[in-house]
């Protein structure tokens, strides 16, 4: 089957775009369909860091699959895909596209899609932004009675141009826009440039939030940002952490990446500017040590219990009286709930826009 990542052509009145050749990225364009006649904007959101979705296709699927079973979320926004983009060596890449020129790319191709063709996943329609070999990349299932007026793949809005290591989709509804992205890590060391693609990455950020004021924005991912120290299990820890003695000449710099002044700052700024909410901290004051984070430290060593909240949903503050509830559905330093990852799922659920 090959529904997940070529649309099945089944006659010229039925025939649904392929992204890779829809520069205007246009999903709802198709036929008028048993979905159609129900279509409805979505409602139930999850976003998940799967740390390589080919692994967890293979090790942590029927998990998972309950977990979306039980919770039955409109959309699903996943990061860290890490899966290559089509396209031979030496040959341009197509990201929206999975690998599959190769013996292991085909049989690595044909896991995720017997896996994203069983049930729940069956009722959903799959977006890829991947990069150019197993790092990064996004990918955005929704259900296919909540289908997006557009799809694109950069800060830019431009369908046919995608962020570098695919790192963002941005879906457009009727009512709102949703914005799943793979915030680049912040690094440790600043003559590496690490420090600056993270800091040119929130830049291009503030500037997207503000100008895309005119509809509500949900915004989730990966953002690797813990906010405030609530957001940290450890914040002295997190706060001195330094890799191999280096210390950056400013000061702002310094500490876990995610959790450093700077970062910190920039964050709080593009909310602020951008008139956004963390949907999260809006309902839940409180440090909850248990469930509190959506990130653990690996269970040996010395970040052994040590966790951070860097998973989010932000939404426009039009849409706060509209949320029911955001919660992490990991728990403990054990990794309950991760389904195979370092980092849980999150989701947001929003009452109907006019309830």
């Amino acid at each position: 089957m090959k529904r997940f990542f070529k649309p099945v052509e089944k006659d010229s009145s039925s025939k649904k775009p392929n992204l890779s050749q829809d520069p205007e990225g246009v999903a709802a364009a198709a036929e008028a369909t048993e979905e159609d006649k129900e279509k409805r904007e979505p409602l139930k959101f999850v976003t998940w860091n799967a740390n390589s979705f080919l692994l967890r296709a293979k090790n942590n699927w029927p998990e998972f699959t309950k977990f979306v079973s039980d919770l039955d979320p409109d959309v699903i926004a996943i990061q860290e895909v890490r899966m290559p983009a089509a396209g031979s060596k030496g040959a341009p890449k197509n990201p929206g596209e999975l690998k599959d020129d190769t013996s292991s790319s085909r049989e690595e191709k044909q896991i995720l899609m017997r896996a994203l063709s069983s049930l729940p996943f069956g009722n959903y329609r799959v977006w890829w932004s991947l990069g150019d070999s197993k790092y990064a990349g996004t990918a955005l299932l929704v259900k296919k009675c909540c289908l997006p007026q557009r799809v694109s793949f950069s800060l830019d809005g431009k369908a046919s141009k995608h962020e570098p290591d695919g790192r963002v989709i941005l879906a457009e509804f009727e009512t709102f826009r949703l914005l799943n992205t793979y915030s680049p890590n912040n690094g440790w060391k600043e003559e590496e440039n690490s420090f600056q693609r993270r800091r040119k990455w929130d830049k291009r950020l503030l500037e997207f939030v503000v100008q895309s004021s005119d509809k509500p924005l949900i915004w989730c991912g990966d953002l690797n940002v813990s906010h405030e120290e609530i957001d940290v299990s450890h914040p002295e820890f997190f706060a001195a952490a330094k890799l191999n003695g280096y210390v950056p000449p400013n000061k702002e710099d310094c500490g876990q990446p995610g959790f450093t002044l700077a970062e910190r700052k920039r964050f709080g700024t593009i909310l602020k500017e951008g008139k956004l909410v963390d949907a999260y901290r809006y309902l839940h004051k409180d440090k909850d040590m248990d469930h509190g984070f959506s990130w653990s430290g690996n269970p040996v060593g010395k970040y052994r219990g040590k966790r951070m909240r860097i998973d989010y949903f932000i939404v426009s503050e039009k849409l706060v009286s509209r949320i029911i509830s955001c919660e992490m559905h990991g728990k403990g330093i054990e990794l309950e709930g991760f389904y195979g990852s370092d980092h849980c799922p999150v989701s947001l659920e929003l009452s109907p826009a006019d309830s």
